[in-house]
């Protein structure tokens, strides 16, 4: 069977990862969040005080660039790859909301997007993935045969994100959650390098009132026609 590259932007909190990881694990393809790797980044300039302590020292971080070192393991027991930051698992620490509120600020700098970039275009080189993010569709993989644009209205977005929060223990409230939603959907969509949009041949895909699997088996109902004519 022929083998596509998928690419899943949309805004945040629109359960791009989710939806993401249904569709690699159905397809067996290779699934990468990029979102974990600008939240890694994020989390090294919070950790050497670049960001995040008052007055931000971003050239600190750009000089610091090649010492970042990202990588996905897998892990069995979870069934999906977790994001490692030289060489030490992170994936929990970068889901919270402290790296939240940084992360489109980091993910903002061209260095960062070059560096990151090349990364995922070398792991989509042979097709076969899935790869959701912000500019995949329009910088990434332009040429992607299947595109996806997902988008919920902020209040919906912001009561996802405020759940699964809770659900892990975090101590966040509802209105920080929405403001922090609103404030990252303005960066992504101005900032001066990839701003998030989507592609003019992409889906949009509008989940606000649409249940987990609803919308899995519509967007892999799209993924198969696709698949099929490339045979």
């Amino acid at each position: 069977m022929s083998k596509i590259t998928i690419a899943i932007d949309g805004f945040s909190s629109t359960g791009k990862s989710t939806l993401a990881k249904q569709l690699a694990k159905a397809l067996k393809y290779i699934y990468v969040d990029t979102g974990a790797m600008y939240r890694a980044i994020t989390l090294y300039a919070m950790r050497n005080g670049y960001i995040g302590k008052g007055d931000e020292q971003i050239d600190g971080l750009l000089s610091d660039l090649d010492k970042i070192i990202l990588k996905f393991v897998y892990n069995s027991d979870k069934g999906f790859a977790e994001m490692y930051l030289n060489g030490e698992n992170i994936e929990q620490e970068i889901r919270t909301l402290e790296v939240s509120k940084h992360v489109s600020r980091i993910a903002e700098l061209k260095e960062v997007r070059s560096k990151l970039v090349v990364l995922q275009q070398e792991m989509g080189k042979k097709k076969g993935i899935v790869m959701d993010g912000r500019d995949i569709g329009t910088v990434v993989f332009p040429d992607a045969e299947l595109k996806i644009f997902m988008t919920a209205s902020p209040e919906k977005r912001a009561y996802r994100r405020y759940k699964e929060l809770l659900d892990r223990g975090d101590k966040v409230t509802y209105e920080e959650i929405l403001e922090n939603v609103e404030k990252r959907d303005y960066i992504d969509s101005h900032r001066e390098f990839s701003p998030l949009k989507r592609a003019k041949d992409a889906i949009e895909f509008d989940n606000s009132d649409m249940g987990l699997k609803e919308q899995f088996e519509r967007i892999l109902g799209y993924a198969l026609r696709i698949i099929e004519k490339q045979k």
